[in-house]
């Protein structure tokens, strides 16, 4: 398919000509003069920009809030795009704008579409939604004059049902949107957006396009162009390649697809350890998740991705691929130096082997920001024990944060090794020289690693009902 073809207001969109790194809010604002849609921070953090996209799944349509502003426009090929324009009809307000209208939960009303739009997408989640839920869904929702009881409020009232005009048109619109799949190839050798709906065409077509930019999620690469002016004229996207999302269970362990979301991958990841599902609750904020990938996350070898540092201690392993060819190594040695890693030009993470903890390894991992919800890492630590009569036999941990990039406290690994974990308590942590920035000072990061240390000790001596408070 040579033009890019989206589902909006129940009609098709192809467009032939475009940019390879437009996003898509410049597209909404610029373009299709849509100004309901907001641009706030421009990096996917206060969610002014929400929308929402629809994608064929099982005979209905899966409803995601994503932020429109780290989106390429070329993304949302094959999907339905829905903007707070889009919702009043003849009119009449949508059940979500009626019930922030009724709580009084909106004041300047700058962020009020991000927010309507996400809870439109929670109210098409077809289940009973709690405060809880709300309050999650909108974390990646920032609001500083209305204050977020009304809002919760406004959420609780209108996601009890989705009896939409969305929801009634479902069946109609998944015929529609099968239709559009398939290859997307926009542009010339030049300049192009490339999108094969297979694994193994995209492989090839990375391998024969070296100098590509692929782009999984686009909540990195996003900022590249938003921020840093980057322009991007030839780009590959994962994300149409339903086979590189796969996530398989074989027992033992988990085989994730690297194009897997941590939305898709937050269940099976839950069946390893619950700080895996606490971890992915606090990647981002549900925009972020819908978008964001395992492999994006590897792929970008930040030394604070949030994801590493907990796949290290499990022992995953990284497969790459290269056209045909594929190669298997553990993540660990994936990570050379900051802002380098064991990837040529064109060669794909593939996928990751994570193992399962067996009955006798304790795993626990922990987050520290400055913020709960929606905020990058000072430090990230991770802890995988092995336990034989009531001594550690084999130890593996990892930290994000404390060096250039994640990396395994080897020589801290080996000192717990054939004691307790309560005679373990004196070690200290001395395997990093952490620097000093605006997120957190060296001081601050040993002090937290160590505790956390401590703490993953304290667990696996059978303290259970901790919390650290940092």
């Amino acid at each position: 398919m040579n033009a890019l073809e989206f589902m909006r207001r129940g009609e098709l969109v192809r467009i032939e000509k475009f940019a390879p790194d437009t996003m898509l809010l410049e597209y909404l604002r610029l373009t299709e003069k849509s100004k309901g849609t907001k641009e706030g921070c421009n990096e996917g953090d206060c969610g002014a920009c929400t929308v929402v996209l629809g994608t064929p799944d099982n005979g209905r349509v899966r409803y995601q809030a994503v932020n429109a502003c780290i989106l390429l426009l070329s993304q949302i090929h094959g999907k339905e795009l829905i903007t707070v324009d889009d919702l009043a009809r003849g009119g009449i307000l949508h059940p979500v704008q009626q019930a922030m209208v009724d709580a009084h939960a909106s004041q300047c009303g700058f962020c009020t579409p991000g927010f309507v739009m996400s809870l439109f997408s929670l109210a098409h989640e077809n289940r009973k939604i709690t405060r809880q839920d709300v309050v999650e869904q909108i974390a990646g929702n920032l609001c500083r004059c209305t204050g977020y009881r009304p809002i919760i409020d406004a959420g609780l009232a209108a996601c009890d049902s989705a009896d939409d005009h969305w929801h009634k048109a479902q069946a109609e619109m998944c015929t529609k949107l099968r239709a559009i799949q398939g290859d997307l190839f926009v542009g010339d050798a030049h300049s192009f957006f490339a999108a094969p709906s297979t694994s193994e065409a995209l492989a090839d077509l990375c391998a024969t396009y070296p100098e590509a930019t692929i782009v999984s999620g686009c909540t990195d690469v996003g900022l590249w162009i938003n921020k840093q002016m980057r322009a991007q004229p030839k780009i590959i996207y994962t994300g149409a390649a339903q086979d590189f999302a796969q996530i398989v269970d074989h027992g033992d362990h988990l085989s994730i697809g690297a194009g897997a979301t941590y939305e898709d991958a937050f269940e099976a990841f839950g069946k390893i350890s619950p700080d895996l599902s606490g971890l992915l609750r606090r990647i981002g904020a549900r925009q972020v998740r819908a978008s964001g990938t395992i492999g994006g996350n590897i792929a970008n070898g930040s030394p604070i991705g949030d994801m590493p540092p907990a796949l290290i201690a499990l022992g995953a392993t990284l497969y790459l691929r290269h056209g045909k060819s594929e190669r298997a190594m553990k993540l660990e040695d994936f990570f050379i130096a900051y802002g380098k890693q064991d990837r040529k030009p064109g060669e794909l993470v593939w996928r990751i082997d994570v193992p399962k903890a067996k009955s006798n390894q304790i795993f626990n991992c922990a987050k520290i920001t400055k913020r709960r919800d929606d905020d990058i890492s000072a430090v990230m630590g991770a802890f995988l024990f092995t336990i034989e009569n009531e001594k550690i036999v084999a130890a593996r941990i990892a930290y994000g944060g404390m060096a250039g990039t994640p990396k395994r406290a080897t020589k801290t690994e080996a000192a717990l090794i054939g004691k307790t974990p309560q005679e373990a308590m004196h070690i200290v942590l001395d395997d990093f020289e952490p620097l000093s920035d605006m997120r957190a000072s060296a001081e601050y990061r040993s002090t937290v690693a160590n505790a956390l240390l401590h703490k993953a000790l304290m667990q696996a001596a059978g303290e259970t009902d901790l919390q650290v408070h940092i």
